[in-house]
C-alpha cells in the first residue's frame, strides 16, 4: 500500500514538472513566435487566431501524438475534447466574469460557426468506425488547411489595428521559440508517461484521464492567456486564442495524431462531442446579439461544466 502511495506521488510530482515545461514553454514560444509575427505587421488578431493559438495548443498536440506513439490513443481524444470543453465552458467563463469580452464580427459570423461544424465532422467521422483512421486525418488536414487559407486572406485584409510596444531583439525572439519548443516536447513525455501510470495504479479510464486532469493541464495556457490579454484590453487575443485553439486541437492535433496511427474513439465520446458542440453554442448565443460575452453568460458557461464533471464522476 505504501509503494502504491509513493508511486502516485512521485507520478504526480513528476506530473506537476510536465505542465511547468509545457506552460513555459507554450509562454516563450507565443512570446517568440508572435514577437517575430508582430515584426511582419501581422494584425493582432491574426496573431491569436494563429500564432498564440498553435502556440497554447502546443500542450495538446505534443501530448495528443506522444500518447498516440506509446500506445495511449485513447488520451488524444479525451484531451481534444476535454480541452476544448474546458477552454470555452472554464476559460472564457473565468474570463467574462474578470471583465466583459468583446468579439470580432468574423468570430461571430465565421470562425464559431466553423469551429462548431468541425467539432461535427469530428463526431461524425469517429462514430462511424470507432476511430479515426489515416484517410479521416487527411480530410481534418484538408479543412485545416481551408482554415489557415481563410486566415491568410484576412490578414491580407488587416482586420485589426496594431498596438506599438517596444520589440525585443529577433535574436532573443527566435531563441524563446527554440527553447518553447524544447520545454513543450519534454513536457508532453513526462505528462502523458506520469499521468497513465496514475491512471493504471488508480484503475482510470484513459478516456477519463484524457477528459480531466490531462485537458487541465494543457489547457492552463488558454487560461493564463486569455486572463491576460483580457485585463490588458486586448480581447481579440483573449477570443481569437480560444476559437482558433479549438480549431487547432480538432483540426491539427486530432489530424497529425490520425496520420501516426489510428485514434480510438469510444462510444461514450459521442456525449463528449455533443457536450463540446453545445458549449460552443452557449458560446455563440452568448455573443450573438452585443458582440460581447458578459458576466451572465460566463456565469452559466461555468454552471454548465459543473454539471458536465459531476456527469463524469458519477
Amino acid at each position: 500500500m505504501k509503494k502504491v502511495r509513493m508511486d502516485i506521488l512521485i507520478a504526480l510530482v513528476f506530473l506537476i514538472v510536465g505542465f511547468i515545461l509545457l506552460i513555459k514553454g507554450a509562454d516563450w514560444f507565443v512570446d517568440g513566435a508572435a514577437g517575430i509575427a508582430a515584426r511582419f505587421g501581422i494584425p493582432q488578431l491574426v496573431i491569436g487566431l494563429t500564432i498564440v493559438a498553435m502556440g497554447t495548443s502546443a500542450p495538446e498536440a505534443a501530448v495528443s501524438i506522444t500518447a498516440a506513439k506509446t500506445g495511449n490513443a485513447g488520451i488524444t481524444i479525451g484531451n481534444v475534447l476535454g480541452s476544448n470543453i474546458m477552454n470555452i465552458l472554464v476559460i472564457l467563463g473565468i474570463t467574462s466574469l474578470i471583465t466583459a469580452v468583446a468579439v470580432q464580427k468574423s468570430t461571430v459570423r465565421y470562425e464559431i460557426p466553423f469551429m462548431l461544424v468541425i467539432t461535427g465532422v469530428l463526431m461524425w467521422l469517429g462514430w462511424t468506425g470507432k476511430e479515426i483512421v489515416f484517410w479521416e486525418g487527411i480530410v481534418l488536414w484538408g479543412l485545416f488547411i481551408i482554415y489557415l487559407a481563410y486566415l491568410f486572406v484576412m490578414a491580407k485584409k488587416g482586420q485589426a489595428e496594431e498596438e506599438e510596444e517596444k520589440p525585443r531583439a529577433l535574436w532573443i525572439q527566435i531563441i524563446m521559440l527554440f527553447v518553447g519548443v524544447a520545454g513543450i516536447v519534454f513536457g508532453s513525455d513526462l505528462t502523458v508517461d506520469n499521468a497513465s501510470k496514475i491512471a493504471s495504479v488508480l484503475g482510470m479510464d484513459d478516456r477519463l484521464i484524457g477528459l480531466t486532469i490531462v485537458a487541465f493541464g494543457t489547457s492552463l495556457p488558454e487560461l493564463v492567456t486569455s486572463v491576460t490579454a483580457a485585463t490588458k484590453g486586448k480581447a481579440d487575443i483573449a477570443i481569437g486564442n480560444i476559437v482558433g485553439s479549438n480549431v487547432f486541437n480538432i483540426l491539427f492535433v486530432a489530424g497529425t495524431t490520425a496520420l501516426i496511427t489510428p485514434v480510438a474513439f469510444k462510444e461514450s465520446f459521442l456525449i463528449d462531442s455533443l457536450v463540446a458542440i453545445i458549449a460552443g453554442v452557449l458560446l455563440w448565443v452568448g455573443v450573438l446579439k452585443e458582440q460581447k460575452l458578459k458576466r451572465s453568460a460566463g456565469g452559466v458557461m461555468l454552471i454548465g461544466y459543473v454539471i458536465y464533471f459531476i456527469y463524469l464522476l458519477v
